[in-house]
């Protein structure tokens, strides 16, 4: 019987020959033990290289899936399979998203990584927040993208692309209430809003920095200012802080009918989740092999453009 969970990872670890991949988003502890801690392009970048044996993934089914697809010979652990993601789940039912595929012929299908495998395996590329411009850029003819509505306008505005986009949004992001951030500046001289461009028009507008959440964490990080209106999921702050302790970051608040602007797939990974997913080596992430290769096309084309 283990009495610190702390201690009891880092032997399973070893026992196991495992990483721990962490999101941003995850509880301040899950990034505290994990081997490497970033955005989704990083973490599909670290979970390629792994040598590990075994990949404990402390984020939603999307991640995983990706790292499996990355990785097939590998175990790929996910310590709750309830961890979905509302922009992933947008895309069912199959038959609809395929429908409007159909609509558009000759356009390429530019999919944002929030997205289950068989949409990547529709994709001409795959994107994240970090690489989504880049990718427009490099892409020529028409392009359709999902399935984020907001992300895919902000790419539109940025590029000057004529983008189709998919109708979805992500819960976290699209429910941050401007008036709230306005009154929070007002309440804070000087503060900068920095927000991901998953956030509806009107925050983002608000917005001093618009960038992934690598990117939002590098800015606090760089930037002379000494507090911060953080419009994306609040487990960033957790690395700002380590980095700047003396700064203020203050989350930015939803609307009014929402209780929170956590991600809650994302907080149902906790430490006894990861020690009894790490003893078990269940659940398991399994892919079906003639999906996972069409998927892994897309893939790395974006991890080649990303170098």
């Amino acid at each position: 019987m283990y009495h610190d969970p702390f201690e009891r990872i880092e032997q399973l670890k070893r026992e196991k020959n495992a990483v721990v991949l962490a999101h941003y988003y995850q509880e301040d502890d899950i990034q505290d033990i994990a081997d490497f801690v970033g955005d989704s392009l990083q973490l599909a970048q670290a979970a390629q290289k792994t040598a590990a044996d075994v990949i404990i993934f402390c984020g939603v089914h999307f991640m995983a899936e990706t790292a499996k697809i990355l990785n097939p010979e590998k175990i790929v652990v996910l310590p709750d399979l309830n961890a979905g993601c509302s922009l992933a789940e947008s895309c069912e039912p199959r038959e609809k998203f395929e429908a409007w595929m159909a609509k558009y012929p000759g356009h390429k299908l530019i999919t944002y990584v929030n997205s289950p495998a068989w949409v990547k395996a529709l994709s001409w590329l795959v994107c994240t927040s970090s690489n989504a411009e880049m990718v427009i850029e490099a892409t020529d003819g028409p392009i359709l993208f999902g399935p984020d509505k907001n992300l895919g306008r902000y790419l539109a505005q940025k590029t000057g692309r004529d983008l189709v986009l998919w109708d979805g949004v992500c819960m976290v992001h699209d429910i941050f209430e401007e008036r709230k951030i306005i009154a929070l500046k007002a309440e804070n001289p000087g503060a900068l809003v920095l927000a991901h461009p998953e956030c509806t028009e009107g925050v983002l507008h608000l917005a001093d920095y618009i960038g992934s959440t690598s990117g939002i964490i590098k800015f606090a990080r760089e930037s002379s200012a000494g507090t911060f209106i953080v419009a994306t999921e609040p487990g960033v702050i957790h690395q700002m802080k380590k980095a700047h302790p003396e700064k203020t970051y203050i989350p930015a608040p939803p609307e009014e009918d929402c209780a929170c602007n956590v991600c809650p797939h994302m907080r149902l990974i906790t430490l006894e989740k990861v020690v009894a997913s790490m003893e078990s080596l269940q659940p398991q992430i399994e892919v079906d092999p003639v999906l996972a290769e069409k998927s892994l096309a897309p893939l790395n084309r974006m991890l080649a453009l990303s170098k």
